[in-house]
C-alpha cells in the first residue's frame, strides 16, 4: 500500500507541475503575440534595437505578466488535470483503495509549496530586476515622457528640515528654485534659497548654485551668499522620479528604506510603497488558496466532461485577480490599510476553498 501511495503522489505531482509549465508556455506565446502586434508601431517609431526588444523589454515583460497571471495559470492547471482525472474515473479507485481525501490532497500541497517558493523568490529578488529592464525600455522606446521634470515638490528630509523644489529635471538631475528651511521646534532658524541644485553622482553630493542663507537667532538675523556649495542631503534623484511604475522596479531593501524615509517626508506615496512591498510577500500564498479551491471544485465527475470545470475555474480565477485590483484601489482611494488590502483576497477565497473542500466528494 505504501508503495502504491508513493506512486500516486509522484503521478499527481508530475501532472500538476507538468500541466502548470505547459499552461505557462501557452500563456507566454499568447501574451507575446498580442503585445508584439500592439507595440510594433512603437518599436518602429522610436527605432528600438532588436537586441533591446528581446533582452530588455521581453526579458522583463514575460516575467512580469507571468507573475501577474500566476494565480490564473495555477488555478487552470489544477482544474484541468484534476477534472481530467475525475472524468477518466481515476480519483474514485484512489479513494476506494483506502486513501482519505485529505491524504489525496498531500501531493497537491507539495506541488503548491514548490510553486510558492518559486513565486516568493521571484517576487522578492527576480521580478524587481526584470521590471527595471522593462520599465527602462518602455520609458525610452514605448511611451517616453514628453516632460522629464517633476514640479512643485515639497519634502521633509528629517524632523527639523523641509525642502521645496519648484522644478526637477530627471534627465539632467538638476533642480530649479530650491528652498531649504530648518526649524528648532516650531521656530525657523535657517532658510536657504538657491537658483539651482545639481546631483553629483561621482561624489554622491548635491551642488547648490547661486545661493543665499538667512540665519535667525532670536531677534538677530544674518545673511550670507555664495556661488557654489557642496552639501550632503538625505534625498536622491530617484525621489523625484516622474514614472508611476518606478516602485515595482525597486528592490525590496530599497522599498523598505523608502518607506522609512516616507514616514518623515510625507510626500503622499506611502500607500503605493506599502502595497508594493506587501504584495511581494503575500501574493505567493495564492498557490495554496487556489490549489485548495481547484481540487475541491474539480474532483467530482460531472456530465459534459471537463468543460464545466474549466468554465467555472476561469470565472473564479478572473474574479480572484479582479478582487486583488479592487482591494488595491480601496487601499489607494478609500483608506483601507495596505496590509489588509493584500490579505483580503486570500482570506475570502481561502474561506471559499474551505467551503468547497467540505462539500467535495469524499
Amino acid at each position: 500500500m505504501n508503495r502504491y501511495i508513493k506512486i500516486i503522489d509522484w503521478y499527481i505531482i508530475k501532472k500538476y507541475l507538468g500541466t502548470f509549465v505547459f499552461t505557462c508556455a501557452i500563456f507566454t506565446v499568447i501574451i507575446v503575440i498580442f503585445d508584439v502586434s500592439e507595440k510594433l508601431d512603437d518599436f518602429l517609431k522610436h527605432s528600438a534595437p532588436l537586441s533591446k526588444i528581446i533582452f530588455n523589454y521581453y526579458a522583463g515583460f514575460i516575467p512580469f505578466y507571468l507573475n501577474f497571471l500566476w494565480p490564473l495559470i495555477n488555478f487552470l492547471a489544477v482544474i484541468f488535470f484534476t477534472a481530467k482525472m475525475a472524468d477518466q474515473t481515476e480519483i474514485v479507485p484512489i479513494l476506494s483503495g483506502g486513501m482519505s481525501f485529505n491524504r489525496f490532497l498531500w501531493p497537491y500541497f507539495v506541488s503548491s509549496m514548490i510553486l510558492f517558493v518559486i513565486s516568493f523568490i521571484a517576487n522578492i529578488y527576480v521580478i524587481p530586476q526584470t521590471n527595471k529592464l522593462m520599465i527602462g525600455f518602455e520609458n525610452v522606446y514605448v511611451k517616453p515622457a514628453n516632460n522629464d521634470s517633476k514640479a512643485e515638490t515639497h519634502m521633509q528630509i528629517d524632523k527639523n528640515t523641509l525642502v521645496f523644489i519648484k522644478n526637477f529635471d530627471n534627465v539632467q538631475k538638476v533642480g530649479y528654485t530650491f528652498i531649504m528651511e530648518k526649524f528648532d521646534g516650531d521656530k525657523l532658524v535657517e532658510r536657504l534659497m538657491a537658483d539651482r541644485i545639481t546631483w553629483d553622482s561621482v561624489q554622491t553630493k548635491w551642488r547648490i548654485e547661486n545661493y543665499s542663507i538667512r540665519t535667525i537667532n532670536g531677534l538677530k538675523e544674518t545673511m550670507t551668499s555664495g556661488i557654489k556649495k557642496d552639501t550632503t542631503l538625505d534625498m536622491r534623484p530617484v525621489d523625484f522620479a516622474v514614472y508611476d511604475n518606478i516602485y515595482s522596479a525597486m528592490s525590496t531593501s530599497e522599498l523598505t528604506e523608502r518607506i522609512k524615509k516616507e514616514k518623515t517626508r510625507g510626500t503622499g506615496v506611502m500607500q503605493l510603497l506599502q502595497l508594493e512591498k506587501y504584495k511581494r510577500f503575500v501574493n505567493p500564498l495564492s498557490a495554496f488558496v487556489l490549489t485548495l479551491m481547484g481540487v475541491s471544485l474539480s474532483s467530482r465527475k460531472v456530465r459534459g466532461g471537463i468543460g464545466l470545470h474549466l468554465g467555472v475555474g476561469i470565472f473564479l480565477s478572473f474574479a480572484y485577480i479582479l478582487f486583488i485590483q479592487f482591494s488595491t484601489m480601496f487601499s489607494l482611494k478609500g483608506g483601507l490599510p495596505p496590509l489588509l488590502a493584500v490579505f483580503i483576497p486570500n482570506i475570502v477565497f481561502g474561506a471559499l476553498g474551505v467551503y468547497l473542500l467540505i462539500k467535495a466528494p469524499k
